[in-house]
C-alpha cells in the first residue's frame, strides 16, 4: 500500500511540474524541413545563441550558420577533429579539439581569442577505444573554463587563458563536468566520478563503479547531472547510479539488463529522464528513489540527451530518428527519418526496424559498426530549441533545422 501511495504521489509530481518546465511552445505534431547543411560527422551537440547554430565536427571545423537561413556566417578551423559541443559566455565561445587544445573564439567573428594547450599537447588527448565517441565539453563558471583532456580535468582562466590548476585521473576524462555548489563533478575511464574543490582543485570524494563482466573497470562514459544534492551517472557497467554530492554516498542504483544508460535529463528537481544504449528505452523517473513513472520503448540506442519544450520532449537515436514524446505520459507524438535513415534503411533493417539477420554478425566490428552510424546519420548529440526551430546533428555530418 505504501509503494502505491508513493507512485501515485510522484506521478502527481509529474504532472505537476509540467507548469515549471520550459516555457518553449510544443512541438505537438510532426515539424518540417525549413534547411539542413552538411560537414564531417558530428558527435557533439549543436548549440543555439542569438540565432546562430554552432557545432563542431569530424572536418576539423567548428561552424556558425544562421539559424533562419542555414547559410554559414563563418568556419574555423582546427589541427585536428572535434567531437566536443561548445560551450559560450558573452561573447566567448569556448571548444576542444583532439589537437589537445582548448580554443576561446569570438562567437560573432570567428577570430581566435586565445588558445590553451595542454602540457602534454597533442598526444594528451587519445581515444579511449573505438566505442568512446565523445570528448568533454566545456562548461564556464564564474570567469573559469572547467573540462576534460586527456587523463586530467583542466580548469582555465577566461580573461587570458592561464592554467588555474588541473587534477590527474587514472585514465581519460571524456565526460562533461557538472558545477554543483562549490564542487565540480567528473568522470573518468578509470571507472571512478569525481567531486573537486572547484576552487583549489582538492579531492573532496571519489566514488568507484561496480563494474560488469565486459567491463570490469565500469568506465564512467555519461555526463554526470546534478540536481540539488544528487548526482546522477551512467557508467559502462550497465549501471546508472544516483550519488550524494556531498559525501559521494550512492543513494540508489539501476542495472539495466542489456547495456548503458548514458543520458540524463532532469526537469527541475522532481523528474529525470534517462535514455538507455541497448536496451532501447526512455524512462521517466523519480530521482530520489529511481521509481518509474514510464517507460518507452524506441527501437533503438539513445546516447544523446533530450531537449524539452512545455510539455513534450525531443531526442534522437543511432537509428537516424528524431522523436517528439509526450512528457507526462511517455507516448511517442512523432518521428522525424533523417536522410540516411531513409537511403540506407534497407541495408540494414528488416521493415519493422530490426536489424536483417545478414547484418547482426558483421557488427562485431566497430569499423562496420560506426559505417553503419555515419550511414544511417546516427544521432549522438542533444538537439536544441530556437524559437519555433528544431535543430540536430547527426553522424552523416548533417545539421537539420525543422520548423514547426
Amino acid at each position: 500500500m505504501k509503494s502505491k501511495l508513493l507512485l501515485t504521489l510522484f506521478c502527481y509530481l509529474l504532472s505537476f511540474h509540467f507548469c515549471y518546465s520550459q516555457k518553449q511552445k510544443d512541438f505537438t505534431s510532426l515539424p518540417k524541413l525549413k534547411w539542413k547543411i552538411k560537414s564531417g560527422p558530428i558527435f557533439g551537440s549543436p548549440v543555439v545563441d542569438n540565432n546562430i547554430v554552432y557545432f563542431a565536427s569530424q572536418d576539423s571545423a567548428l561552424h556558425a550558420v544562421d539559424a533562419q537561413q542555414g547559410k554559414e556566417k563563418w568556419k574555423f578551423s582546427f589541427y585536428n577533429a572535434s567531437r566536443s559541443t561548445p560551450a559560450i559566455d558573452k561573447d566567448n565561445l569556448y571548444i576542444i579539439s583532439e589537437d589537445g587544445i582548448l580554443y576561446n573564439i569570438n562567437k560573432n567573428t570567428g577570430k581566435l581569442i586565445w588558445q590553451f594547450v595542454t602540457p602534454q599537447g597533442v598526444l594528451g588527448e587519445r581515444k579511449y577505444d573505438r566505442a568512446d565517441y565523445y570528448q568533454s565539453s566545456p562548461v564556464v563558471h564564474n570567469e573559469k573554463v572547467y573540462f576534460g583532456l586527456g587523463d586530467y580535468l583542466y580548469v582555465v582562466n577566461t580573461a587570458n587563458g592561464t592554467i588555474a590548476w588541473n587534477f590527474k585521473t587514472g585514465n581519460l576524462v571524456h565526460t562533461k563536468p557538472s558545477i554543483s555548489n562549490d564542487k565540480v563533478i567528473f568522470g573518468s575511464y578509470d571507472g571512478n566520478v569525481y567531486a573537486l574543490n572547484n576552487q583549489t582543485g582538492s579531492l573532496v570524494w571519489k566514488f568507484k563503479t561496480v563494474g560488469q563482466r565486459y567491463f570490469p573497470n565500469g568506465e564512467v562514459m555519461g555526463n554526470p547531472v546534478a540536481i540539488r544534492n544528487q548526482v546522477f551517472v551512467g557508467a559502462r557497467d550497465f549501471n546508472f547510479y544516483a550519488i550524494e554530492a556531498n559525501s559521494g554516498y550512492c543513494h540508489w542504483n539501476k542495472q539495466f539488463p542489456k547495456g548503458w544508460a548514458l543520458s540524463a535529463t532532469p526537469l527541475n528537481d522532481s523528474i529525470l529522464y534517462v535514455g538507455t544504449s541497448d536496451d532501447y528505452l526512455m524512462i521517466a523517473m523519480d530521482p530520489h528513489s529511481g521509481t518509474e513513472a514510464w517507460r518507452t520503448p524506441v527501437k533503438y540506442n539513445i546516447f544523446g540527451g533530450m531537449v524539452m519544450s512545455k510539455s513534450m520532449g525531443y531526442f534522437g537515436t543511432l537509428m537516424g530518428k528524431l522523436f517528439g514524446i509526450d512528457l507526462k505520459t511517455g507516448v511517442i507524438k512523432w518521428t522525424f527519418e533523417g536522410d540516411g535513415y531513409k537511403k540506407h534503411k534497407g541495408k540494414y533493417f528488416t521493415a519493422e526496424d530490426k536489424h536483417l539477420d545478414t547484418i547482426v554478425p558483421t557488427l562485431g566490428n566497430f569499423d562496420n559498426l560506426l559505417k553503419m552510424y555515419q550511414e544511417l546519420g546516427a544521432v549522438f548529440s542533444t538537439p536544441s530549441i530556437n524559437n519555433d526551430y528544431i535543430i540536430y546533428a547527426g553522424a552523416d555530418g548533417i545539421v537539420y533545422c525543422l520548423e514547426r
